[in-house]
């Protein structure tokens, strides 16, 4: 069974806060008997520059799933120019977590 818990179709989701769907993820994984114990994010983009932004972006997230600021990682990288994120017509972001049982 595939569930949609945010589809882009719904309205109510239009610029919505992405701490949002974070915080949503973290409940998910709770629900199932797990924790976040760090993660490690990447942004694909050309522009803006994310090196500004990157301690804020850092800070935020360990806020928001209550962890160490050394738990969090946030980097970026460029597609060289290629594909939409190259054109600058989007960026993507990878993430990665660290999920530990709670028992």
């Amino acid at each position: 069974m595939t569930l949609d818990h945010f589809p882009p179709s719904d309205p109510r989701w239009k610029d919505a806060d992405s701490g949002i769907f974070l915080k949503h993820s973290q409940l998910l994984a709770e629900s199932k008997g797990y924790r976040i114990d760090s993660c490690d994010i990447t942004v694909i983009c050309e522009a803006p520059r994310v090196k500004p932004h990157r301690e804020a972006m850092r800070a935020r997230t360990a806020e928001l799933l209550g962890l160490p600021l050394d738990a969090v990682s946030v980097k970026a990288t460029t597609t060289e120019g290629l594909g939409f994120t190259g054109r600058r017509e989007g960026i993507a972001a990878e993430a990665i977590a660290v999920l530990t049982p709670l028992r």
